[in-house]
């Protein structure tokens, strides 16, 4: 694969992924209940090969899977990425013994994965998270070193119901970024109790309690006070799929766009034929355009393992998810009334194309990034 081009093989394999979404997938999510985890979905997902190909692709197929998903069923997109997010860290940092015991359910879709980062008081702003990762000295000897935890993680998908979380919390505390390890918490562990949270979006989102939660050496991904590693590494390899997302969002909506404005009369014709409805068409279609290419830059980049995946993922995602909201929002428009009826196609992708911009780094905080790189570029330069 070219940036710019996809192979006849890639091609053909997002096709059946769309067919699969359409025809196998969409029904199972029509079943589901809002806000709560689509099980029969993440086992279907798991017995086509897909939660096992999160752990064993690059970025690009990652962003291939995603778009092609989100194209014909969103719910299944959102369940196969919150897998591959929630695990991810156990794959890439794991002990043997983690993955083991986790990673095979996760792959066949018996267990359901978390990643719990966020905080009501630390979102976009990760590095200031306060959930305690206190030193337990009630431990015997020989037990091995021990922590509690004890505090609150808020906006994270997949709870209260999943069956393990990577927690990220902070074992040293004052030292920002460098202070944070990273945990793997199964669901039962004592002291951890979860609320749901009624969001616009349909895949369960919740807020977690920890009340002096005990983990151990084993339970640790990574090394002490590296776990901020692991949360960004993470985001980097998941930011440009997020914009694969949008844009198989935007591609659905401006195809069932293109369809309504050929067939539906007004004022005496097709709306196709009005040149403000055509213009504001091709528009979308250039703006969509664009917005997949970059997203597929992106993927490159990081596959090949390119010093600026940071800058290149972050203009991914912030100009994917900023293009898919505005497409959207313009195909509401075209379509009338109709699009606003519950259970229409552009209904849904309302609710669903707004929360991209906000999760895994709002749309700020990729501005925020970019400029970032952008200077040290400029200053690693002039040292030169």
């Amino acid at each position: 694969m070219s940036e710019f081009a996809l192979d006849p093989k890639e091609l053909q394999w997002c096709a059946e992924l769309r067919t699969l979404a359409a025809e196998r997938l969409r029904p199972l999510a029509d079943h589901g209940e809002a806000g709560r985890i689509n099980r029969p979905l993440v086992r279907a997902l798991g017995e086509l090969g897909l939660l096992e190909r999160l752990f064993s692709s690059g970025s690009l197929e990652l962003c291939l899977m995603r778009e092609s998903l989100a194209y014909g069923c969103t719910e299944a997109e959102t369940a196969l990425a919150l897998q591959g997010l929630g695990a991810h860290p156990v794959h890439a940092h794991g002990t043997p013994a983690q993955r083991a015991r986790w990673l095979p359910q996760v792959e066949e879709g018996s267990a359901v994965a978390a990643f719990a980062l966020s905080e009501p008081d630390a979102g976009s702003d990760a590095a200031a998270l306060t959930l305690a990762a206190e030193r337990d000295p009630g431990r015997a000897p020989g037990q091995g070193d021990g922590w509690r935890l004890t505090g609150e993680k808020c906006w994270i998908s997949n709870a209260p119901e999943a069956d393990f979380y990577t927690v990220f919390a902070r074992t040293t505390p004052g030292a920002g970024a460098r202070g944070v390890s990273a945990f793997l918490v199964p669901a039962d562990r004592p002291g951890l109790t979860g609320t749901p949270l009624d969001m616009i979006s349909p895949h369960p989102i919740g807020v977690l309690a920890f009340d002096g939660v005990p983990v151990t050496r084993d339970d640790l991904i990574g090394e002490v006070d590296r776990g901020f590693r692991v949360a960004m590494g993470t985001l980097n390899l998941f930011r440009p799929s997020v914009g694969a997302f949008a844009v198989g969002m935007a591609q659905a909506a401006l195809d069932a766009t293109l369809a309504h404005t050929a067939r539906r009369r007004a004022f005496g014709g097709q709306l196709k034929d009005l040149q403000a409805v055509a213009h504001q068409v091709a528009e979308l279609a250039t703006r969509t355009e664009a917005a997949r290419l970059l997203v597929y830059a992106a993927a490159a980049a990081y596959d090949r393992g390119e010093r600026d995946v940071p800058r290149r993922a972050a203009m991914a995602k912030l100009l994917a998810t900023e293009t898919a909201q505005q497409v959207v929002d313009a195909a509401v428009q075209l379509h009338g009334a109709r699009a606003l009826q519950r259970g229409h196609l552009l209904e849904h992708l309302y609710r669903e194309v707004r929360a991209p911009r906000i999760y895994e780094g709002a749309t700020e905080v990729q501005r925020t990034i970019i400029a970032k790189e952008l200077y040290a570029q400029l200053a690693e330069e002039a040292a030169e």
